[in-house]
């Protein structure tokens, strides 16, 4: 297996200049510095997961992780919606034709992508796929960009514990699945590591991702305020855009959130309810998508399980919002805690 430095990953996702991609599926958009558009001027393209661009989370991570791959390498680029309803054939079909397009390396975000990224990348050889969040797939063009996401959850834990009046705090997770589960399983570790009196009301809003459970901010808004009515003071949701409607619910209600995978005090579409959001356990996908496609470009694809944990900087908590950032106490409880995973003292459960 070949793995390839990571490097600093700066920058924001600005909106793609639309033009229409013939590709299956939903809604497509590419970019191009180039004039004519051949097959050597096409690079990165992403195909997004449930929620879609917008989500201002896990699809809008890897969104900025493609825009500064075209920045860089001056080549055009694509992403793709998901379409309602649609199957493994569906994805699949919709990776080929981008594989047949030119596009190189082609990354699939979400585990929901796993037997498209596969069969794709059994018809493609030469072609570098990568797939987020999933670990299964083993083949010599495919690279498994996977997280360490029990470890910032754990960190978010001990925010939680230390932030609690009420010693009463919630989770709230998208869809009931093992990935889903890393996110629980570290976020209650980490609160009764730090506050053993304190309790963890867990929830999930769906069983699967076709229920809605990543794309329904209504869901995520209700499930918040049963949480909130049950004497909840800190809620941190896993959830994808779900998750919007958690810290609305926060907002609304005077309570601290806890965002996830990017930081959502930053984006623009929460920034009235910026003043709730404590913090947000990040995951570097914009790095993981960028450095796939940075490996390409260098002639060295990655290939192989290519996990990003707190020791290599690719989960955190965020440090946006001043009274997160200026609470020394919290701060030194998380250093405290942080040094002792990279260590190996604290054993991070992920289930």
């Amino acid at each position: 297996m070949r793995r390839i430095s990571r490097i600093t990953v700066a920058g924001a996702a600005t909106a793609s200049l639309a033009l229409a991609l013939a590709a299956c599926g939903g809604t497509s958009t590419s970019s191009s510095s180039s004039s004519d558009g051949g097959k050597d001027d096409k690079g990165l393209a992403i195909a997004y997961d449930v929620g879609g661009k917008g989500d201002q989370s896990f699809n809008d991570a890897a969104f900025a992780g493609l825009e500064l791959a075209k920045k860089d390498f001056k080549y055009e680029t694509a992403d793709i919606e998901p379409t309602d309803g649609e199957t493994d054939a569906d994805k699949q079909q919709r990776l080929e034709s981008l594989a047949k397009q030119g596009y190189d390396p082609i990354v699939g975000v979400g585990y929901a992508y796993a037997a498209a990224v596969k069969g794709a990348a059994e018809k493609f050889p030469d072609v570098t796929f990568g797939i987020v969040d999933d670990s299964t797939i083993e083949a010599k063009n495919v690279a498994d960009l996977v997280f360490s996401e029990e470890e910032a959850s754990y960190l978010a834990g001990v925010a939680a514990a230390e932030s609690t009046k009420s010693d009463v705090v919630g989770f709230i997770g998208g869809v009931d699945n093992p990935l889903i589960h890393k996110f629980q399983a570290g976020f209650e570790q980490g609160v009764k590591d730090t506050n053993p009196k304190a309790k963890v009301l867990s929830q999930y809003l769906t069983q699967t991702a076709e229920e809605g459970g990543f794309s329904s901010p209504d869901k995520g808004k209700t499930a918040a305020e049963g949480q909130i009515e049950n004497k909840a003071d800190v809620v941190y949701a896993a959830a994808g855009l779900s998750g919007q409607g958690v810290i609305e619910a926060a907002a609304a209600n005077k309570v601290w959130a806890i965002g996830v995978d990017s930081d959502q005090y930053r984006q623009e579409a929460l920034a009235k309810y910026k003043d709730s959001i404590l913090t947000s356990a990040m995951k570097d996908v914009a790095k993981a998508v960028y450095n796939l496609a940075k490996s390409v470009e260098d002639g060295k694809p990655e290939t192989g399980i290519v996990r990003g944990d707190l020791k290599s900087g690719e989960v955190s908590l965020s440090d946006s919002n001043p009274k997160f950032a200026d609470d020394t106490e919290l701060q030194d409880a998380l250093k405290t805690a942080k040094e002792k995973i990279i260590s190996g003292e604290i054993k991070v459960k992920s289930s």
